[in-house]
């Protein structure tokens, strides 16, 4: 009845928190690429959207889907997908403050669209290149928005956090909950 539309293992997991199992997994194929002068809210949610919508749906199906965007100010980072990118990723987040957009929406079985967005405010220290050398050198960051896994190693270098926790993982579970409650899925 709910199809994950996400290749990510760790939006499963935050699913299952909430007693949730899709039924089925579905890896959308959508660019993700920041349209021209796009700020980072609604780039999330745009992208949370169109993957929802990339994936098939059958009668009566549900579908989620969610997208993680890290942004300094009005720009987005893109994700760490080389080691020299993570490590100008983490110089960049180094002894500052980030916003980490969490977008979540939901197609219900009539095919309503709803989406929420979770934005949590998250501090690193300040990292010394050592640091960053030894952090890309585990390989968690890797491909990851920002460059860092905060379930992980990174969660160490978080001095502040004001927000979702799920959602810098990559699912805030509260709109979640709120979100498949409302597509008439039954949680507890």
């Amino acid at each position: 009845m709910l199809v994950l539309a996400s290749s990510s293992p760790r939006r499963r997991d935050l699913l299952a928190r909430l007693g949730v199992v899709p039924s089925r997994v579905a890896s959308p194929d959508i660019d993700e690429s920041p349209h021209r002068a796009e700020v980072p809210r609604a780039y999330a949610l745009r992208l949370a959207v169109e993957k929802a919508c990339a994936v098939d749906r059958a009668a009566g199906e549900i579908v989620i889907a969610g997208d993680t965007t890290i942004a300094l100010g009005r720009r987005i980072l893109p994700p760490a997908d080389t080691p020299d990118i993570q490590r100008d990723l983490l110089g960049k987040l180094s002894g500052r403050r980030h916003h980490c957009l969490s977008a979540v929406c939901v197609i219900d079985a009539a095919g309503t669209v709803r989406t929420r967005l979770a934005d949590t405010i998250v501090a690193f220290k300040p990292l010394s290149s050592d640091e960053i050398d030894d952090y890309i050198a585990c390989g968690e960051g890797l491909g990851k928005a920002g460059g860092y896994a905060i379930q992980g190693r990174a969660e160490a270098f978080v001095r502040f956090l004001s927000g979702s926790h799920s959602g810098v993982v990559g699912l805030p579970l509260f709109e979640t909950r709120a979100l498949l409650k409302t597509a008439g899925l039954a949680l507890a």
